[in-house]
């Protein structure tokens, strides 16, 4: 199916999805894209690795554009992801960035032949979605140049769009949610061909990869109640996918409760609702090649 990719996931279908969030994480990104890529040379060359609706993306571009320039390298399998990341970033950089686009699985293909040796990649929750995570982790430090920095968003806390009690049901209801999600995405992974665990952390990977000076800082998104309109979608966006995805899991009481959040037409629809909010935390590990 076009726009699926190994673990199968039609990742193209949620575009919309993906744009939503990444306006919504847009001045918490740029922050990021900041402290990772501020104050690079002109001819620094950033990859952008799993690229996705192109968010992160555009940040880079605007960072490497207040630097005087550079490459930005957009990396995805999916074209319909690559072609709007590559719109966002072209826009940001201006005439400053040159914007390149590459159409690949970095669970199945080489990238050392088609990207150049970067000053920094960047694979935001992209590394999870590989067989092999620690395969992976080490295909992308293999893109560095010498004391390029690797920095992968991975992690974090769950997104929170409700308070725990919401007047329906047994509170709770958004613990539960994530509990089958985590459940649901334990089976994906396993169900992937040739999954490999990695019993480990992110800063152990990154320095079985052959990196130095591992860390890890987290960033903020949040959106404090009353949530604006576009918070409001976001939200109702991802419940729909949750009860999409995990539904089956959940008790009846807790589908009748969803399925009374996500009607647009009765007293409970998540999207009217004035106690709504989104708040989470992601973390980025970032190590170094060595010069």
């Amino acid at each position: 199916m076009p726009g699926t990719t190994h673990d199968d996931i039609d990742w193209a279908s949620r575009l919309t999805e993906l744009r939503r969030l990444d306006a919504l994480e847009r001045a918490a990104v740029h922050e990021v894209a900041e402290k990772l890529a501020g104050g690079a040379p002109p001819d620094a060359v950033v990859v952008d690795a799993g690229c996705g609706a192109g968010g992160m993306s555009a940040a880079l571009a605007s960072v490497l554009r207040n630097n005087g320039g550079g490459t930005l390298v957009l990396v995805d399998a999916v074209e319909e992801l690559l072609d709007a990341a590559r719109e966002s970033a072209t826009v940001a950089g201006g005439d400053a960035v040159s914007v390149s686009a590459v159409a690949v699985d970095v669970a199945t293909e080489p990238l050392g032949s088609t990207v150049p040796e970067a000053d920094l990649v960047w694979a935001s929750a992209m590394v999870h979605h590989l067989p092999d995570q620690q395969a992976g982790v080490a295909a992308l430090a293999a893109m560095l140049a010498p004391g390029g920095v690797l920095a992968l968003a991975e992690g974090g806390t769950p997104q929170q769009f409700l308070p725990w009690d919401i007047g329906l049901g047994r509170p709770g209801l958004e613990a539960r949610l994530n509990m089958a999600r985590d459940d649901w995405f334990g089976e994906l992974r396993a169900g992937i061909h040739g999954a490999v665990p990695m019993p480990y952390g992110w800063t152990t990977a990154l320095t079985r990869a052959g990196l130095e000076d591992a860390t890890s800082f987290s960033y903020l998104v949040e959106h404090p109640a009353p949530a604006s309109e576009a918070a409001r979608r976001y939200a109702v966006a991802r419940f729909t996918w949750l009860a999409e995805t995990v539904g089956d899991r959940l008790s009846a009481t807790d589908r009748e409760v969803v399925t009374a959040l996500l009607d647009p037409g009765g007293p409970h629809f998540l999207g009217a609702r004035d106690d709504v909010f989104l708040l989470y935390a992601r973390t980025v590990h970032t190590a170094r090649r060595p010069r």
